[in-house]
């Protein structure tokens, strides 16, 4: 198998690596409570998705 001659540099290495850090999630904002909540999955605050309940959340 080929192997490298030459080690690539540091501002190379750095350059390719300036895409892999990690984004926050979009969030959306649940129509029901108005709490931010991940899109196309239901409110962990309220429990409800496209207007009905679907799974219970315990009252504090």
């Amino acid at each position: 198998m080929p192997n490298p001659k030459r080690r690539h540099s540091k501002e190379r290495t750095s350059t390719r690596r300036a895409h892999d850090s990690l984004k926050t999630p979009g969030m959306a904002e649940c129509p029901n409570c108005h709490e931010p909540k991940l899109p196309h999955r239901a409110c962990p605050h309220c429990g409800r998705y496209k207007g009905r309940e679907v799974i219970e959340v315990a009252e504090e």
